[in-house]
């Protein structure tokens, strides 16, 4: 008879021990998770512990996981391809190259991982922050569905389910673009300037999230922005009103939650204040640490109080706190700031792994040490798996890595997993349902922002010829318009001309009669259209919304979240 391995003995204690906790609890063996995948084996369990308490039972199951079924709890990278067990050609061989395994559900169980990050192909014009993914494992909402529940046969551990997560901030950093309800950007919804409708809109997000298997978003951005100088982060933040950001973020993260979907506010201690993409290198923020204290903290500050489950440290050289480290790698800031200053409690995420501030000082797994050791929990989207797992376990055999630490981390994840396990997921038919496009156009329309010109009445007259933007947004409006009764052509009449991520004054219209700003206001105060308008997104509902103001069936009521030079936050 084939004796069963130790890691089949180890998971096979750990399931008994779960399933009796979530019994006692009240729960089914599936943790009340409501997807599909496997149940844990009903035996007979050890004498649980009184509640089911997500962090007692996490604190029960570290003790019957081996060291790399505890190592795998801390990585989260990313495995290609669209289904969990077959994959193209292409995505097998990227996922070679990084995890020495073909598809994601081999990935899964040979590092016992705890979870997997969806991402999208870098290139374009969308979603800058893609650019490390030379492939995708995100195509359509159906496909989606289908591979997270396939990843969760793979990967629950004892009944909880794995995480799955991805970057959805919307605006420019969208992972999943098509077929959802999409928000405006982080600027559109703090132009809103109402807390209540922003859970609302982040609460219908985590929704469709969960609907589609991902309880993991490393959103909302809490960076507050530093200046116009400052065009890194850009759209992705609320603001630059510390106060205005954190009441936002801690809505955000209220609303997500709700949904049964982890938030993550990032890039801790903030990202705002600097021109350096920390993607290609390490920003250097020179604040003092009072005004660290008082301009990028507040967000963090509200997240933990809001309850956060995660928080995502960035690659930046705070130099008031740890000159010449990343905050990723930094125990000053991860520890003494984070944990003791903030009283956070919840998972410190790294930001990826693979980016260059880290990947140009480390190798993997000397990374993957490092990281944990300063206080991150969960390790996300190391370059090299293999070298991440053996760099952690050789770092516990020769002590450098306290197994005490590896505990620590593995069981905040593990409890994070407990505290998923109880929410039920969505019915597919939820997504882009007409209730959740409402609300979609209610926030798009409170982000409308009259910067010059008419606050009432219409703005346009006669003809309109829409310029600038891209071809589907220069569409979206013309439609809009039609609908409104405004005629619509394509030479003379009245130009109304869009503005967008990306653009430079080359784009600009400089005779247009209206300047649509699509993203960051900044551009249009170079231009001097006698109408300047801000929708801080360029979503259909966007240009619905714009169409709207234009023909004068709406009022414009959003206020710009961040100053610009020669244009007020509002005209009207």
């Amino acid at each position: 008879m084939t004796r069963p391995s130790r890691t089949s003995r180890s998971l096979s204690v750990a399931a008994a021990v779960l399933a009796g906790l979530l019994l006692a609890a009240g729960c089914g063996a599936d943790g009340g998770s409501g997807a599909g995948g496997n149940h844990p084996h009903r035996s007979a369990a050890p004498t649980p512990t009184p509640s089911g308490d997500p962090a007692e039972q996490a604190a029960y199951l570290v003790r019957h996981l081996s060291d790399a079924e505890l190592v795998g709890q801390v990585l989260m990278p990313v495995a290609y391809g669209y289904r969990a067990d077959s994959v193209s050609r292409q995505a097998a061989a990227h996922n070679r190259s990084i995890a020495g395994a073909d598809t994601p559900a081999r990935i899964v169980r040979k590092y016992h991982l705890g979870g997997l990050m969806l991402v999208n192909e870098g290139g374009g014009d969308a979603d800058p922050t893609a650019e490390t993914n030379p492939t995708s494992n995100i195509a359509t909402p159906a496909q989606v569905r289908r591979l997270t529940g396939g990843l969760q046969q793979a990967g629950r551990t004892a009944g909880l389910p794995m995480l799955i997560g991805t970057d959805q901030e919307f605006g420019t950093v969208l992972r999943i673009g098509t077929g959802i309800s999409p928000l405006p950007t982080g600027l559109g919804v703090g132009a809103a300037h109402d807390p209540k409708l922003t859970r609302t809109a982040w609460s219908m997000a985590g929704a469709e999230l969960a609907a589609l298997g991902v309880n993991v978003d490393f959103a909302p951005d809490a960076d507050v922005l530093g200046g116009p100088g400052n065009t890194v982060i850009g759209s992705r933040s609320f603001g630059s009103d510390p106060t205005a950001v954190a009441g936002q973020v801690s809505a955000a993260v209220g609303g997500l939650q709700g949904s049964g979907v982890a938030a993550s506010p990032k890039h801790f201690p903030g990202h705002g204040h600097t021109s350096t993409d920390s993607h290609h290198a390490m920003p250097v923020l020179t604040q003092s640490r009072a005004q660290l204290d008082a301009q990028d903290l507040p967000p963090f500050r509200a997240a933990v109080g809001a309850g956060s489950w995660l928080i995502m440290a960035g690659h930046l050289d705070v130099q008031s706190v740890d000159p010449g480290v990343p905050a990723t790698l930094s125990h000053k800031l991860l520890h003494d700031v984070l944990r003791d200053q903030l009283h956070y409690d919840g998972v410190v995420v790294s930001d990826a792994l693979n980016m260059a501030p880290i990947t140009d000082r480390y190798d993997g797994g000397q990374a993957a040490v490092h990281a944990l050791l300063a206080g991150d929990d969960l390790l996300l989207e190391p370059p090299n798996l293999p070298a991440a797992q053996h760099g952690l376990l050789a770092a516990l055999k020769s002590g450098q890595l306290p197994r005490s630490r590896l505990v620590e981390a593995a069981q905040r994840v593990l409890t994070l997993r407990a505290r998923l396990a109880r929410f039920d997921q969505p019915a597919a038919s939820s997504v882009h349902s007409s209730g959740h496009e409402k609300v979609a156009r209610q926030v798009a329309a409170a982000a409308m922002t009259v910067l010059r010109g008419r606050c009432s009445g219409p703005l346009v007259s006669g003809t309109v010829r829409v310029t600038g933007g891209t071809e589907q947004k220069r569409a979206w409006l013309s439609a809009a318009l039609r609908a409104d009764g405004v005629s619509v052509g394509d030479s003379g009449g009245t130009q109304v001309a869009l503005t967008g991520y990306g653009d430079t004054t080359a784009d600009l219209s400089p005779g247009a009669a209206v300047t649509v700003a699509m993203d960051e206001p900044y551009l249009a105060a170079k231009v001097h259209s006698p109408t300047v308008l801000a929708s801080f997104g360029a979503t259909q509902e966007s240009m619905v919304a714009v169409a709207d103001v234009l023909a004068g069936r709406a009022r414009a009521t959003g206020r710009s979240p961040v100053a610009v030079p020669g244009l007020p936050r509002s005209a009207c």
